[in-house]
């Protein structure tokens, strides 16, 4: 039996205990520092406590704080052979990664920082990671498919792109949870899922001996920040009492970048992200606005249906640029957005989100029932995930 998973799994417990009582006694002190915001979606909505992130975010690090010394202890108290200085390096770094996304995070919801600082804060961030790995693993071979193992060989050495591939994985965790919002619980309830296959993806993983060290490291972040992100659940769920902020979407993405890097599957890591990368890749021409994009893309609300209907973005054709042609008359062919052209050359899309094309193929639908869709959607693409990394990665990286 692992006595120190043992003790993480209590502490998270009791992270999750102290979570659940402490977000509604600090409700009041949120909305007096003015940070609270107005559900949009609702007929009628007060003040809504804002970055609540923050609670979590400090629960969660207080949490780790106090299992330091426990993988350690061993070493500590017998004081007989070395030190597991690489370890315990680790761990630090980790947890200093994190704590600067928190702060980066709380500043955003108070600061509203732009889009550019969202993109090179998380960069910043990760740096203590990148410098960790260097020192203790350094490795930067990617093992090659089968079917390009006769061209290239069995693994290929990228050198310093694995780095910039690793820098890039921090950027997308902490900003794809970001633009997959709007709605209540969404954001709580995607990084649960993302959490949990960790978390099993960990236990299936740990049983190998090589292997093993890698993935309890993992577990020991993912166990208290499920705990945590499960108490602020609870009060983020349609109705929404509390929202969570950009401070929250800082620190999932940071914590899972952390596990993905630190505990060596950061390709696999990914596949748990399956529908933040197609939002992102649906999402592009607007992030990068090559078609205009408003401020907030988040779905129309109906006082009369109280029901949800499609945003939209309204252009004139021919002042886009041929790159936001091209993607405007791709999407189009393929259906993937719903249009209306005018006469004078005017055209009115939907924002391009899933969620607004979750809206699309339902028709105008209830808040509470498009995020048990999307979370559902969610839950499937794990599935697609675990099939990927297991029956087909046997197919495609058996040992010859």
């Amino acid at each position: 039996m692992d006595y120190y998973l043992l003790i993480n799994f209590v502490i998270s417990i009791g992270s999750y205990l102290l979570t659940v009582n402490l977000i509604p006694s600090l409700q009041p002190m949120f909305l007096k520092a003015n940070l609270y915001g107005i559900d949009m979606n609702k007929k009628s909505s007060g003040k809504v406590p804002e970055a609540m992130g923050v609670v979590t975010g400090c629960i969660f690090l207080i949490s780790l704080f106090l299992f330091i010394p426990v993988p350690f202890s061993g070493a500590l108290v017998s004081r007989e052979g070395e030190f597991p200085h690489h370890e315990f390096v680790e761990l630090i770094a980790a947890l200093l990664s994190i704590c600067c996304m928190i702060l980066l995070g709380f500043a955003d919801d108070v600061l509203d920082l732009r889009w550019r600082h969202k993109l090179l804060l998380p960069t910043v961030a990760s740096l203590p990671l990148l410098m960790v790995y260097y020192v203790n693993f350094g490795s930067t071979t990617v093992i090659m498919p089968n079917f390009v193992r006769k061209y290239i060989g069995f693994s290929l050495d990228i050198g310093f792109l694995y780095y910039i591939f690793m820098g890039m994985l921090a950027v997308f965790c902490t900003n794809a949870i970001n633009i997959l919002a709007g709605i209540n619980g969404l954001e709580v309830g995607q990084s649960l899922v993302i959490a949990a296959s960790i978390i099993v993806f960990n236990f299936i993983e740990i049983q190998n001996p090589i292997v093993s060290d890698a993935h309890r490291f993992s577990l020991y972040f993912m166990m208290p920040y499920f705990a945590t992100t499960f108490a602020l659940w609870k009060f983020n769920r349609y109705p929404s009492q509390v929202f969570v902020g950009d401070t929250f979407n800082y620190l999932s993405g940071m914590t899972f970048a952390v596990v993905g890097i630190l505990g060596h599957f950061s390709k696999t890591i990914l596949l748990f992200f399956i529908p933040q990368v197609i939002n992102f890749i649906y999402s592009v021409p607007q992030l990068f606005h090559f078609i205009p994009c408003p401020r907030h893309r988040l779905p129309k609300y109906d006082e009369k249906t109280d029901l949800l209907s499609t945003s939209k973005t309204t252009f004139v054709l021919k002042d886009l640029k041929p790159l936001g042609k091209l993607c405007y008359y791709v999407f189009k062919a393929l259906k993937l957005i719903q249009v209306e052209e005018k006469s004078d050359g005017t055209v009115i899309s939907n924002n391009l989100t899933i969620i607004n094309f979750a809206i699309i193929l339902t028709g105008p639908i209830h808040e509470r029932k498009l995020n048990y869709l999307l979370i559902g959607f969610q839950v499937a693409c794990t599935l697609v995930a675990f099939t990927i990394r297991y029956p087909l990665a046997k197919f495609f990286y058996e040992y010859k």
